[in-house]
């Protein structure tokens, strides 16, 4: 963790204007309010800037200081109040680079980094010190997912006994600090400390001579300036509407924090920024007798979900509450954040917990409560990226509480957005695009964050959901599916079925079953999958975004022949899996296209690229009349019949023939189902198993299901659920997008050269990279883990994240897995890099290379040795595991 309580670093990160030009924010002016302050001259405004950047905490000091450093000069920052006297000002002062998520991980690492260098560089203390941080627990269910993180420097050093060696010290003393049943996770990374005072009173000196020419020039910063409006001219920003006059601009950047929301609605094309504030405590005491001191550790008590670290010798420490209180959901605004009225009746669940690890506390004085607020987003993850409405409107908030730990990397990253038209690392778990206008509801965001404050310290199992914001997006057989006893899980606000629970399960203990390891719904799945198998299962993925692109010409095939890999002039009926490309080569959507006139395509994604991918299309589409992209996810549900018995219920139901010399593979046509006209039926199942996909017009679904699950009685039909789905795809290494697959991942990395047309005829997004690629090998390579040792019932599951190790040296991570019922082995999808043991540098990575390494996978510290394949493992005739060798078949070659 990085202790840095101190707004020194928004100070440090603003770059001012090049010596002798006039700056907006001046250090050392009076407190507003008093008289000098009201005699202070106004300060005019530059008429035009490239950037304005709207907030003067330590995201918008990042994003400015950032945006200088890569070669932007005409950059303006924008703050209503004072600069740093926002969150910032109120900041607890911990980082940790000890993050769930890889991205989050590095945004930490790289603070981490760049908190250090300006104090290094510049000579400004900021009172760096390195400490290290533990995390406790007698639960010991929280253990797996502690051993599970791995550090930016190290891995955990755990579990260890907490004895009182362990324990704070106070000059020779030795306190204990718990009793020695309870276990502690010991984080080996570096951290930084400084005082907290000077975050509370900010008046932290700024600006000297060489700070100045160390930081450079380019960047104007203007404190107690209202932005009041954000100008937006053909869905491009034009520049801002402050309080002391407009400024032209070509990018805008929405760094307002718990006022990001507000802001966002104030252009002439709303963005919808999806968050909320809730109050935040901790208190402050007086210094121990004998000091604490700089080098104590931090800790983190995950069960009393507190936080305890030095202040000034004595602690501060605060936590999040079970019953957090959220606060500004009338979109209440101020110039400043001043202190909220203390609430110690709302904090004694956290103040009983720290006495309770550190009975000795008993006797110290507290100096206060510190309430203040803090933002959230809907699913824990910062918020940044380019607007999909309004382009050059970027956006960097929401940071959960962490804004000290990500403010480094999330300003580099998004600067580098910005600059170069992409970030250096795949951000796609944070970007804006991830939600929709869906979540921006008010009343949804008070009753999130409500949930999603308390899931910091919370232990998060596997594939766990939220419970709050639910039945907001439902496929019309809802109720009809609830009924039979679906349980469901939560995708971009729309219900889909996990799986469902048979009338003779025990309903109580599958709600309950939280578990890293064998899962209750293990054997409800497994039937699933053999009827997939067997007979015929209908799966209801009414969620999958779908849009549809015509045109009165050709314009509709041009424009989708250059967005796309695969060659999509194919004849009428015909469906193709495609890559849509950066210029990167790097998969922006991975998806399906079935040609459905001559001048009319039917694509299907994700559920959750909804967004990312309209706008995606809009951005690179032509102004043109004659052309048309319709979004029509919400006009049909879809079905997916899966199983060697699909044929028959669909016969029946049709009237015509649909085994494969009628109906071929990946073929479309629109028929009558039952007495429904217009459905639109594709022979293939996302699965790898025969089957098909009905979309049907939602007026007609109710009628269509049940006719299908009517007729299907004699085939052994049942319902099934994404858990068995994801079963299936796996188990036939089938990658998913935003999983498996992101915008650096290329199709020559993932075997989907199939869906690649170098010779097509016309140039497409991607094409110069993958012919690069093609010619210089690729550095990474996705690869099918089938492991051997692993005791399905007693041992760890793996879930995605896991280390990957080749020949004993850590090669890459897992991106998913499942349990494989037809192999009846846990299988493991990932990337395998070949790193150089001289120099770490990656180096070229091939089939030989794959094959050759004898291979682990590390399940919270436990390694198990797994099988390495390049190509799918036919499907066995039985379920039980073959003891011999398996022959290999390339089923992207079929």
């Amino acid at each position: 963790p990085l202790l840095l309580t101190d707004v020194m670093l928004p100070r440090l990160l603003a770059v001012v204007r090049a010596p002798g030009s006039r700056r907006g924010w001046r250090e050392g002016s009076p407190a507003r309010g008093s008289a000098s302050a009201t005699a202070a001259p106004p300060v005019a405004l530059p008429a035009q800037a490239q950037v304005v950047v709207c907030g003067g905490g330590i995201m918008g000091t990042s994003v400015a200081y950032h945006l200088s450093k890569m070669g932007w000069k005409d950059v303006v920052l924008l703050e209503q109040g004072r600069l740093a006297a926002g969150s910032t000002r109120f900041c607890a002062g911990i980082l940790s680079t000890a993050r769930h998520l890889a991205i989050e991980q590095k945004m930490a690492d790289y603070s981490n980094k760049l908190y250090h260098q300006l104090e290094q560089e510049t000579g400004i203390q900021t009172g760096v010190v390195v400490v290290t941080s533990s995390t406790l627990t007698a639960n010991s269910r929280h253990r797996p997912g502690l051993a599970g993180q791995q550090g930016a420097s190290g891995r955990p050093l755990g579990p260890v006994e907490w004895e009182v060696a362990a324990s704070w010290r106070q000059g020779e003393a030795r306190w204990s600090v718990l009793d020695s049943k309870v276990k502690a996770w010991t984080w080996p990374f570096q951290c930084l400390l400084r005082s907290c005072c000077k975050c509370l009173t900010l008046r932290q000196q700024m600006t000297t001579p060489q700070l100045c020419v160390y930081l450079g020039t380019g960047v104007q910063i203007y404190d107690r300036t209202s932005i009041l409006h954000v100008m937006v001219k053909k869905g491009q920003v034009a520049g801002v509407e402050t309080d002391k006059g407009q400024i032209q601009c070509q990018y805008f950047v929405n760094c307002a924090g718990q006022w990001a929301y507000e802001l966002g609605l104030c252009s002439e094309e709303p963005v919808s920024i999806p968050l909320h504030a809730c109050e935040h405590f901790y208190l402050l005491t007086r210094p121990w007798e004998t000091p604490l001191p700089s080098s104590t550790p931090t800790v983190v008590d995950a069960d009393g979900r507190i936080y305890i670290r030095n202040w000034q010798g004595g602690i501060l420490s605060g936590g999040f509450e079970k019953n957090p209180k959220p606060i500004f959901t009338e979109g209440k605004n101020q110039l400043e954040i001043q202190n909220l009225q203390e609430d110690w009746d709302h904090f004694e669940p956290l103040l009983s917990s720290l006495l309770r690890r550190m009975p000795q506390l008993e006797t110290l004085e507290i100096v206060k409560l510190v309430n203040c607020p803090e933002t959230f987003t809907p699913d824990m993850r910062c918020i940044m990226g380019e607007s999909p409405s309004v382009r050059g409107y970027f956006v960097l908030v929401g940071m959960n509480s962490a804004g000290l730990s990500f403010g480094g990397g999330a300003g580099k990253y998004l600067a580098e957005w910005m600059v170069y038209g992409y970030p250096s690392e795949n951000v796609w778990e944070l970007d804006l695009k991830r939600f929709g206008a869906l979540q921006s509801s008010r009343t949804f965001l008070r009753h999130r964050v409500m949930e999603v404050m308390p899931l910091l310290y919370d232990l998060k199992v596997p594939r766990w959901d939220f419970q709050t914001g639910r039945q907001l997006r439902t496929s019309p057989l809802y109720d009809r599916l609830d009924a039979q006893g679906a349980r469901w899980m939560e995708k971009h606000g729309f219900e889909r079925p996990k799986y469902f629970i048979p009338p003779d399960k025990d309903l109580l203990a599958l709600e309950q079953s939280k578990t890293f390891y064998k899962p209750d719904w293990f054997e409800i799945v497994e039937s699933e999958v053999k009827c997939c198998k067997e007979a015929v299962c209908v799966i209801d993925m009414s969620s999958f975004t779908k849009f549809e692109i015509t045109s009165t010409g050709d314009q509709a095939l041009e424009i989708l022949q250059y967005l796309f890999s695969n060659d999509l002039d194919v004849p009428v009926g015909h469906i193709v899996h495609t890559g849509m490309l950066n210029e990167r080569g790097g998969y922006e959507n991975d998806c399906s296209i079935a040609r459905l006139s001559k001048r009319s395509f039917f694509m299907i994604s994700p559920t959750d690229q909804q967004v990312h991918c309209w706008a995606w299309l809009k951005k690179y589409m032509p102004e043109d009349s004659n052309l048309i992209l319709e979004d029509v996810t919400w006009k049909y549900t879809a079905l997916n019949l899966i199983g060697p018995r699909a044929v028959d219920v669909l016969s029946e139901l049709s009237y015509a023939p649909m085994t494969p010399d009628h109906f071929p593979s990946l073929f479309c046509k629109e028929m009558s189902v039952g007495y429904a006209n217009g459905i639109r039926v594709m022979s293939m199942t996302h699965t790898g198993e025969p089957g098909f996909m009905l979309y049907i017009p939602i007026e007609y679904a109710l009628h269509v299901y049940n006719e299908v699950m009517s007729v299907g009685q004699k085939y052994g039909i049942r319902n099934a659920g994404y858990y068995a789905l994801r079963s299936l795809r796996i188990e036939k290494f089938f990658a998913f997008w935003g999983q498996d697959l992101n915008t650096l991942t290329t199709p020559l990395e993932c075997g989907g050269e199939s869906r690649v047309k170098l010779d097509k005829g016309v140039d497409f997004i991607g094409r110069d990279a993958l012919l690069q690629q093609r010619q210089n090998g690729v550095y990474k390579r996705l690869t099918m883990f089938i492991l051997d040792d692993h005791d399905t019932d007693l041992d760890l599951w793996p879930w995605w994240g896991e280390p990957i190790y080749r020949n004993g040296r850590y090669v890459g991570k897992t991106t998913s897995s499942a349990y494989g019922y037809t192999l009846e082995r846990h299988v493991c999808l990932g990337f395998v890099h070949n790193f150089s043991e001289d120099t770490g540098e990656e180096q070229v990575v091939t089939a030989d290379f794959i094959n050759r390494g004898e291979y682990e996978i590390d399940i919270a510290g436990h390694r198990f040795q797994a099988k390495a394949k390049l190509y799918p493992v036919p499907s066995l005739l039985t379920h039980k595991r073959r003891k011999e060798d398996v022959e290999l078949s390339d089923l992207h070659g079929k």
